[in-house]
Order: structure tokens, then sequence, then C-alpha cells
């Protein structure tokens, strides 16, 4: 009887470490299965190629905020994250997925994963103090609460994003607000396009909307000031597809406080 128990003990316990190991870990085949279920369930978020540009982060970088390991991967798209726009893979994303499925698309994730390091190049250190000085990124961004509110909360870029990406936003801030990018396929909530209006009483604002519907629109100018305005009394209402930000070149921020600026948002995150 107690021979029995231990043997059924031993069963179980090969079962739960399978469970916990990527049955198809460096399988090719399975990787391509799991590139056809990310297309239909992940890539609205994260991108074709799991490389971002949409709600959820780059998926091709080494470093990940929530877990690296293939156990963690899968606990992250099958159970979702807490707190996070990440939601359960059974029965939520696209059309659902099995355990099988899961691992797969684990599988392909690690086929398309840059073995970068997970700190960039760059002193993180100085890259603070440019971000809070020289370069004003502070004026428009915020991170870990500290900043401004005109551009996107930069605080979990470093660890959802490629350094290549970031240093790409930097240098061409308008790329990204190529036309035809849906909400959920835009890199951060809000698409950040300019606004430009003039009131009834023709003053003139320009700044981001914040939110818009078919009669109203609530935009942030310059100042950070709010305004709830009503369409049909604007004398004009013009979107640009080019973004408030500079284009920061190499003779306003040079390639060295670039990466630091870049270092220092990963650090953020490794924290």
């Amino acid at each position: 009887m107690l021979a029995k128990a231990v043997g059924l003990l031993l069963i179980l316990g090969v079962a739960l470490m399978a469970q916990e190991r990527n049955p198809f870990s460096g399988n090719l085949d399975a990787a391509k299965k799991g590139e056809f279920q990310f297309r239909i369930n992940c890539s609205f978020c994260h991108g074709l190629g799991a490389r971002g540009g949409g709600r959820g982060p780059d998926l091709s970088i080494a470093r990940k905020r929530h877990g690296t390991s293939d156990l963690e991967l899968f606990h992250n798209i099958k159970d979702g994250i807490a707190g996070t726009a990440m939601p359960a893979a059974i029965g939520s994303i696209g059309v659902g997925m099995t355990d099988e499925e899961v691992w797969q698309v684990v599988t392909y994730i690690r086929t398309v994963e840059a073995k970068s390091s997970a700190h960039a190049v760059g002193n993180a250190a100085n890259g603070k103090d440019l971000f809070y000085g020289s370069a004003r990124c502070y004026e428009c961004h915020m991170v870990s609460g500290k900043g401004g509110r005109l551009g996107p909360d930069l605080t979990g870029t470093g660890s959802s994003r490629s350094t290549e990406s970031i240093i790409d936003s930097i240098r061409n801030p308008s790329k990204r607000l190529a036309a035809g990018l849906t909400e959920a396929t835009k890199p951060f909530p809000q698409e950040y396009e300019t606004v430009t209006v003039v009131t009834a009483e023709g003053k003139t604002i320009t700044g981001v909307t914040l939110n818009e519907d078919s009669f109203t629109v609530q935009l942030m100018d310059v100042n950070e000031k709010i305004y709830l305005l009503d369409k049909e009394k604007l004398r004009s209402f013009k979107k640009s597809r080019t973004s408030l930000m500079p284009a920061y070149d190499a003779s306003q921020l040079s390639d060295k406080d670039l990466q630091d600026i870049v270092a220092y948002m990963v650090s953020v995150e490794a924290k």
C-alpha cells in the first residue's frame, strides 16, 4: 500500500515537473504553430513579429518586465497579468488557446527573441540628469510619477520596447503617427497626434487629444491646460500627423547623451 502511494506521488511529481517546463523547447515545428497562434491571438497588441507597436510590449527583447523564464511567459499568457491590459488567454484573447498552444507561442517567442543584454549601453546616472535637465524630457514626459503629462508616461518603456525603438522615437517622433493606426495598435493608449482648434471667440488652441466623440473633444494644450469643447461651436478643428515633440537630431542631442537617456529609462525597470 505504501509502495503504491509512493509510486503515485512520483508519477504526480513527474507530471508536475512536465507542466513547469516547456515541452516544445527548441522545436521548430511547434514554433511555427506558435507563430500561427500568435498572429491570431496576440499580434493585435504585440504586433506582427512580436516587436510591439501596440498596447503590448515588444516581446523580441531579452528583458521582460513580468518575467523571462518559459514558465513565467506561459503563465503571463495563460492567466493574464493583473493590473495591465494583458488578459488571460483561455477564452478571452482572440479565439482562446489551450495549454499546448500557449507553450507553442512561448516557443515561437524564443525564436524571435534577440539575445541582447538586459542593460542598455550608457550612463544611467547621466541620462537621468539629462532627462530632468538640459534635454528637458521631463517637461512633457513622466517617469515614476515625476514629470509632465503632455506626452506619454515613459515609466514602463524601458522594459517594453527595444533600445532601437526608443532611439527611433526620439530621433523621429512623428514616425509612429502613421495614418490608419487604431487604438489597440498604437504604441501608447493615446495617439498623441497634434490637434489645433479655433474657438468661437477666435482663440487658437494647440495640443493633444485626450478624449473625443462625434460631438465633443477634450484636449490638453502645451501648458497642460485641459479644454472640453463642443465641436459644432468651433470655427475650425484640424488634426496633424506631425508630433508636438521636436525631432532630436545629433546637433541637439548627441548619440552618447541619447544612449545615456535610454540607459536611464531601462534602469528604472531594473530596480
